[in-house]
């Protein structure tokens, strides 16, 4: 909210908050966030929460793929893997690797489909 102009838009994507009782402090534990509403009152912010519209850049990616305009696997850095190296990837990911993992359990998607 400090770094946002008076009358800006603040987005919060991607963000699920429901309770995680692993989570290192109560409000985490409980769904909780810690905002400054009074500042985002006196700065006229609109705040947006939600799924991101997915749907309407559906078509304008699928088409930009489809032409190579895109390698989307290059884009979101995918690494193949094989169904033994899954249980790995699934800590890898969760330490917060910058991969997206497809799995491979049988070794059936040629290198040069995922070649960047």
């Amino acid at each position: 909210m400090e770094a946002t102009r008076a009358a800006g838009s603040i987005g919060i994507p991607g963000l699920y908050v429901t309770e995680d009782p692993g989570a290192t402090d109560s409000d985490a534990q409980t769904g909780n966030l810690i905002l400054r509403f009074g500042l985002g009152w006196a700065k006229s912010h609109a705040f947006f929460t939600g799924q991101a519209p997915v749907m309407k850049y559906n078509r304008g990616l699928m088409m930009a793929i489809l032409y190579d305009r895109i390698q989307i696997a290059k884009a979101v850095n995918v690494q193949v893997i094989t169904l033994d190296e899954a249980p790995q990837a699934y800590k890898d990911f969760d330490k917060g690797a910058a991969k997206k993992f497809v799995i491979d359990p049988h070794r059936s998607i040629s290198k040069a489909a995922y070649a960047g």
